[in-house]
């Protein structure tokens, strides 16, 4: 059995104009509800194995919160420019080349690339992933490069815990 959190990067600011897209930070409001959305799921979810993330900012901030939030070693992180994609495509190799003692992952990537694969592998339709967003989805796999269709067990956001 094999868990996944996709996690969207929490909200990010737009305020500096000449900042490269990459490099946008968070705004206040997106490191408020990573907190809150973090701190929740740490009393509510089994710690993952591993914590990936994009190296765009804003989604290595979330993880970097996610990871004080659940008490997860920041040297532990493994940061993929690969997951700075707005396709799915990256984030399925991410998945499919995981390593198979991990059992359970939270990956912190971006907008489209992560509404195609939750579709795509979940079982729950689900229209939009706010930011700041996770969902859960369980393979009944113990290789993850044979993931298919799982069971979507969590889908949550930041505006049901406020």
């Amino acid at each position: 059995m094999k868990t996944l959190y996709i996690v969207r990067h929490a909200k990010s600011s737009w305020k500096y104009p000449n900042v490269k897209d990459v490099d946008r930070p968070l705004k206040e409001r997106g490191i408020t509800d990573a907190h809150l959305l973090s701190k929740y799921l740490a009393k509510n979810i089994t710690k993952p194995d591993a914590f990936i993330a994009s190296y765009a900012n804003r989604a290595l901030h979330t993880a970097i919160i996610f990871c004080e939030n659940f008490g997860f070693p920041l040297a532990n992180l493994k940061i993929k420019k690969e997951l700075y994609s707005f396709s799915d495509g990256y984030l399925v190799k991410t998945v499919k080349a995981l390593d198979n003692s991990f059992d359970s992952v939270i990956i912190f990537s971006h907008d489209h690339g992560i509404n195609t694969f939750v579709n795509k592998f979940g079982s729950k339709p689900i229209a939009h992933v706010p930011t700041c967003g996770v969902v859960g989805i369980q393979f009944d796999e113990k290789h993850w490069k044979n993931i298919r269709e799982g069971k979507t067990i969590l889908v949550e956001a930041p505006k049901n815990h406020r």
